[in-house]
């Protein structure tokens, strides 16, 4: 099938088909003129991939779970492991989400909203603060 089949069947548009292949997470097979001819197999491939990434692991991460899938001795403790990670990374992003949200939170308090251009928003933004490194 060609790649606007595959798009439809996996519901990835053929850009990121054509990414994914650049990066050699799907290798579709060639014809003759040189067109991709993606198989059944290519298809349940690129929706892996989909769901991995709609649930937030990197491209990376992807490429290890695919592998992992295929490796019929895989170890599920190295599955969980990838997914623990993931999910601990996105721990610390909801908690800098969190951290942001207060932080705006108290400054949308503090401004009055009305037709003076005094706003203590705009105030704490133009604020240059120069933070050691880490």
């Amino acid at each position: 099938m060609n790649i606007g089949e595959a798009s439809r069947l996996s519901g990835l548009p053929p850009k990121t088909i054509r990414y994914y292949e650049e990066v050699g997470l799907v290798r579709p097979a060639r014809s003759g003129n040189g067109y991709r001819n993606y198989q059944e197999r290519d298809v349940h491939l690129l929706r892996f991939l989909q769901r991995s990434r709609s649930l937030g692991f990197s491209i990376e991460e992807a490429r290890r779970l695919l592998a992992l899938y295929e490796d019929g001795a895989r170890r599920s403790e190295d599955v969980k492991r990838i997914a623990s990670r993931r999910m601990a990374e996105i721990d610390r992003k909801i908690e800098e989400l969190n951290s942001l949200k207060r932080s705006l939170s108290t400054l949308a308090e503090q401004c009055h909203g009305g037709s003076g251009p005094d706003c203590p928003i705009l105030e704490e933004i133009s604020r240059t603060r120069v933070h050691a490194p880490a």
